[in-house]
């Protein structure tokens, strides 16, 4: 007799149409079924096959045939499908505050089908929405439900065209005026347009734009977030004083509009200023509850942790479909063999084993840390929104901010040499455009980029682990953090004398190994950090240089190898509890320790040189784990992915499908191209009619 969880997961997730990977599927070492509703659960599952079921019905989402659309064609049905998503009605506002990893799935599931459809209705709804919900108050929250009707459409103007992550250096000025009561929003120069914003190149109204606060006689009081219409929601028609459009084409995402701004002494009511980190009161006196001007900012700033951690879940995403279609595709594909009448699938090899299984890893790991970073976050925004001004507080902020700063470059990085690798392991099936790899590449590239430059923000989480370390230093302070992330640094002398001591490759196979040599490295690299920053000081470099020159092998390393111990923590610790059902457990501790070595295993230069390990037996156990890890994944890899791809139509790859018949498809398509190019003028009418004549497989599914 089926249990209830089987009954559930036969309802909510169909068994799929047999085909080339039902071999694959047959030989798993567990249900998928039971594995996705362990991650998900019943409510979660629900809803995507909710939005998924949504999209396909809906005449307006079909996919256009014949390539790219234009780009303005495209930008117009793409906010005509934001609009469609809103009159679905997919998840209510009353949803999204009491269960806010739904609007994590919606989102996300958005993204399996279109980034561009996806960035358009979060930067509207998440980002300039939550922008406002956090930093404004009361006197802000009529814009709210205008967003979900669609009567204003939003977006959040930070970024300028000589300023981006120098947030401090921002340009645009906002000058109050008593007499009137009114900002004065201007751009003093070309320099100081706001830039790169999404969806104020054609369909916003209303920005939240962050400009100078200045107050007479009172000076600046540094950057601040001002709610102005930019458009006329009617006409769609510039608002007297703003010069605002289209920056134009870019490398991926051309159905977001992404544009440019400046303003001419805007003048917008007092009320309009976001007043939860500052306000002014009518007579021109400015207030905040702040004492510290650094935290002051961090609070006008707060959104972009939101949105670094939310770029964190997209790239996961594109690493997800990218891997999907991959393990598929190899599934399927076969050359060579043991003999020359006898082809085997390139999964079977284990050179495709090593470039695609750790990626896989990587994608469940990184997909489980995103989720609970996301869910940290909204722990802190519900303690700012309390008006928590605890010390508490203050330093949950700091840490998640610090965490934020480095999973945003670990997942988007990450996510692009998977991608980069999955097109290479499918060869030049891979390369062909209707198999969707060289798409999510292009729309998975600005993660790298957009709010805040990896390489840069790094540097906000190794400040943050260098501060901790001066203050054990100074007066012995405790290295303790709400999440727990730093504690491990209370023994920070103690793990310097560690060493590597495994005795044999059955005990490397867990995820306990790498975790205790990544608390080694971070240490290693928080003490080298420590003594190439004091270093320079002492050479006679000042604080700004001697951090300049501290980033390279140093800072950057350490904020990197931090992130990926809290990552490989907080899935080790997953994937171990008590709750996880034993016919998973094997599948899921295998895939938190390949996560682990392999990404360790891209160290171990440090790690020899820093004397964790010694002689070449160490190196050679982690290189053997990892390939025995990756042979033991191999018949479970199809299942996983089973898990984590959504359905065909959503994935939009004919090497892709589900049903394992994707080359078919390719070969229709190959041939439809053949027979085009046989009915032109130069082809003789014997080619032609041989052309004609070709039959398609009988698997293949479009015949």
């Amino acid at each position: 007799m089926a249990s209830s969880s089987e009954g559930s997961g036969d309802a909510l997730l169909p068994d799929f149409p047999r085909g080339p990977l039902q071999a694959y599927r047959a030989r798993a070492s567990f249900s998928w079924k039971e594995l996705a509703l362990f991650l998900e659960g019943e409510d979660m599952l629900r809803l995507k096959k909710t939005i998924f079921s949504a999209l396909e019905d809906d005449p307006l989402f079909a996919r256009p045939g014949g390539g790219d659309l234009p780009m303005e064609k495209y930008r117009e049905l793409n906010f005509l499908r934001c609009r469609r998503v809103f009159e679905h009605d997919l998840l209510r506002v009353e949803d999204m505050l009491q269960s806010p990893l739904k609007v994590w799935a919606l989102v996300n599931c958005l993204g399996m089908y279109d980034w561009s459809l996806a960035a358009k209705f979060f930067l509207n709804v998440l980002v300039f929405g939550s922008a406002i919900y956090n930093s404004g108050s009361e006197r802000h929250f009529k814009y709210i439900p205008k967003i979900f009707s669609m009567e204003i459409f939003g977006c959040f103007a930070l970024t300028e065209l000589s300023h981006g992550t120098n947030t401090k250096a921002i340009r645009t000025t906002a000058h109050y005026d008593p007499t009137t009561e009114e900002f004065i929003i201007h751009s003093p120069d070309f320099e100081a347009a706001k830039f790169w914003v999404g969806n104020m190149g054609k369909t916003a109204t209303h920005a939240v734009v962050f400009a100078q606060l200045h107050t007479p006689g009172g000076g600046c009081h540094g950057l601040h977030a001002f709610v102005v219409q930019i458009r006329d929601p009617k006409t769609l028609l510039p608002m007297p004083g703003v010069m605002v459009g289209d920056i134009g084409k870019k490398l991926g995402q051309n159905g977001l509009d992404n544009g440019f701004a400046m303003f001419h002494q805007v003048r917008i009511p007092r009320q309009d200023l976001l007043n939860r980190a500052g306000d002014v009161t009518p007579e021109g006196t400015y207030v905040t509850p702040f004492k510290d001007d650094r935290q002051r900012f961090r609070m006008s700033l707060a959104s972009l942790s939101s949105s670094r951690v939310s770029i964190v879940g997209m790239s996961v995403v594109n690493l997800k479909l990218a891997v999907s279609i991959a393990i598929r595709f190899s599934a399927t594909r076969r050359q060579f063999g043991p003999t020359d009448k006898e082809e085997i699938p390139v999964l079977e090899y284990q050179m495709q084993q090593w470039r695609l299984l750790p990626y896989l890893a990587a994608a469940y790991a990184l997909d489980h840390f995103s989720k609970s970073l996301f869910l940290d976050m909204v722990e802190l925004q519900q303690g700012r929104l309390g008006k928590d001004a605890s010390a508490g507080q203050a330093e949950l902020g700091r840490e998640i901010h610090a965490l934020a700063s480095a999973s945003k470059p670990l997942a988007s990085w990450t996510a692009q040499r998977g991608i980069q690798e999955c097109r290479e392991a499918c060869g030049g099936h891979g390369y062909l455009a209707m198999n969707r790899l060289g798409h999510l590449r292009d729309d998975n590239d600005p993660n790298c980029t957009y709010e805040g430059d990896n390489n840069v923000l790094l540097q906000q989480t190794s400040n943050y682990l260098l501060s901790l370390l001066a203050r054990r230093a100074q007066g012995g302070a405790h290295c303790k953090s709400r999440l727990k992330t730093v504690d491990f640094l209370e023994a920070y002398p103690d793990i310097l004398g560690q060493r590597f001591e495994v005795p044999s490759l059955e005990d490397c196979l867990d995820s306990s190994v790498p975790l205790a040599a990544y608390e080694w490295l971070v240490c290693y690299l928080l003490r080298e950090s420590d003594q190439k920053l004091n270093q320079e000081k002492r050479s006679g470099s000042n604080d700004f240089e001697a951090r300049n020159n501290c980033q390279v092998y140093y800072c950057r390393s350490l904020a990197l190898a931090f992130l990926e111990l809290t990552v490989v923590r907080r899935f080790h610790e997953h994937t171990h509890q008590p709750s996880v059902p034993p016919p998973l457990r094997a599948v899921l501790r295998r895939l938190s320790a390949l996560y682990g070595l392999w990404s360790l295993s891209q160290h171990t230069a440090l790690l020899y040189r820093g004397g964790y390990f010694s002689g070449e037996q160490a190196g050679k156990m982690i290189e053997t784990a990892i390939l025995d890890l990756c042979s033991q994944l191999k018949d479970d890899a199809v299942a996983l992915v089973d898990v984590i791809a959504p359905p065909d139509f959503v994935l939009d790859s004919p090497i892709g499908r589900a049903d394992g018949e994707g080359l078919c498809t390719c070969c229709s398509c190959y041939l439809e191209c053949f027979r085009s190019v046989g009915s032109k003028e130069n082809t003789s009418s014997s080619e032609r009619s041989s052309l004609a004549s070709t039959k398609v497989p009988p698997l293949c599914p479009a015949v």
